[in-house]
């Protein structure tokens, strides 16, 4: 009765599996990977109990058989061939390892693969975000044309024997810049106080905004240069982890160049021949410290994956964070609707920007499915609780 529910679930397992299979696999997801790897996982399993009930069941066949023996020759005969299956045993069951190892490596590789897609989109993400330049055209009235109006006209104004140019260092700087024009425009005797207030109206928007919105824009900027400068380290990290990933197998194309050439097909088959000379190692039956070698050069890559996933995870929290401080930054500005004609067309655009990337942190760059024990378990085959 149980050899055919393990045969039914079997069956069952292996259509899911293949269904999976036939998934467009440029559009798979960590979530996705983590489905096939679980289901796997579990027909493997499965194949590895049938192929061990049988022996199994020699096995005690054969120890009656010994209870019941009654020559010297029929005992030694029984107990031969019953260590000959204990063997059979442990080599099915190496093979079985071997088998999952292949899964989760391949499996690993692929999530490498994701997250790498992942790190060049954030490249390009952070790099789009804001330029200096940009950030410079919305922070400085200097590049506002009414206030260069203004600027101009005061200067054509100014009294020649108590007025002051600013040098060209300083007219550039928004504060002194700022401070000098508001002065020139109160203390000019050339001009009504009608003029006054209407040059003022005509630029306190540009004004208020500018200086209120200084700062912000600047820390923008400049942390979200730290930020590419930080993703820069993580897809560093992330190359180092392809090298020693693919070690072992004797892969020693780069991920980048890996990436670029489509290369992925080649490491599948240094991945095969690893596998056959393991298995070749296992069915020889005569260096099994070899065999434990090199099972445990295929696991050591996964375990540097694990903690490649903490230190991703870590610094998209971080910049999680960063985004959502930018959007409070943003939408701190009070006067906005009323200052609207006058505030550059870039303020809104990045606002739109930093609210896109608030969502995208935390649906398209965070791959949160693969937090916590559920990953270790299926990468491992093992439970935390075990």
């Amino acid at each position: 009765m149980r050899r055919n529910i393990t045969i039914a679930a079997f069956l069952f397992v292996l259509l899911l599996t293949h269904s999976l299979e036939a998934r467009d696999t440029l559009k798979i997801k960590i979530d996705t990977i983590l489905t096939e790897l679980h289901h796997e996982g579990i027909v493997r399993s499965l194949r590895f109990e049938i192929e061990t009930i049988e022996l199994e069941k020699k096995i005690s066949e054969l120890t009656t058989a010994l209870k019941k023996a009654t020559t010297t020759d029929e005992k030694v005969t029984l107990l031969l061939e019953k260590d000959k299956i204990k063997e059979k045993v442990l080599q099915t069951e190496a093979l079985y390892k071997s088998d999952i190892s292949k899964i989760r490596y391949l499996k690993g590789l692929q999530i490498i693969k994701i997250l790498y897609e992942k790190t060049l989109a954030l490249d390009h993400h952070f790099a789009t975000v804001s330029t200096l330049n940009e950030i410079n055209k919305m922070s400085n009235p200097n590049q506002y044309e009414d206030f260069r109006d203004i600027k101009e006209l005061l200067e054509n104004k100014r009294d020649k024997k108590t007025g002051f140019t600013l040098s060209s260092l300083l007219g550039n700087n928004i504060y002194t810049s700022v401070v000098h024009s508001v002065v020139s425009l109160f203390t000019s005797s050339q001009a009504s106080k009608v003029e006054k207030e209407t040059n003022l109206q005509n630029v306190e928007c540009i004004l208020d905004f500018t200086l209120r919105m200084h700062n912000d824009l600047n820390t923008i900027y400049f942390e979200t240069a730290f930020l590419r400068k930080s993703n820069e380290s993580i897809m560093s990290e992330l190359e180092q982890l392809f090298k020693d990933y693919t070690h072992p197998i004797k892969y020693k194309t780069a991920l980048k160049q890996c990436r670029e050439n489509d290369d992925w097909s080649i490491i599948g088959e240094d991945l095969n021949a690893y596998l056959d000379s393991l298995n070749a190692t296992i069915e020889s039956g005569d260096t099994p410290s070899k065999v434990r070698t090199m099972q445990i050069n295929l696991q050591f890559p996964i375990d540097r994956l694990l903690q490649f996933i903490t230190q991703y995870n870590a610094f998209i929290d971080q910049g999680s964070k960063f985004y959502e401080k930018f959007g409070i930054m943003l939408n701190s500005y009070e006067n906005e609707q009323q200052c609207a004609s006058k505030i550059p067309v870039e303020y809104q655009t990045l606002k739109n920007s930093i609210a896109l990337s608030i969502e995208k942190f935390t649906t398209a760059y965070k791959p949160v499915e693969i937090n916590g024990s559920k990953l270790k378990q299926l990468l491992y085959g093992i439970s935390e609780y075990d």
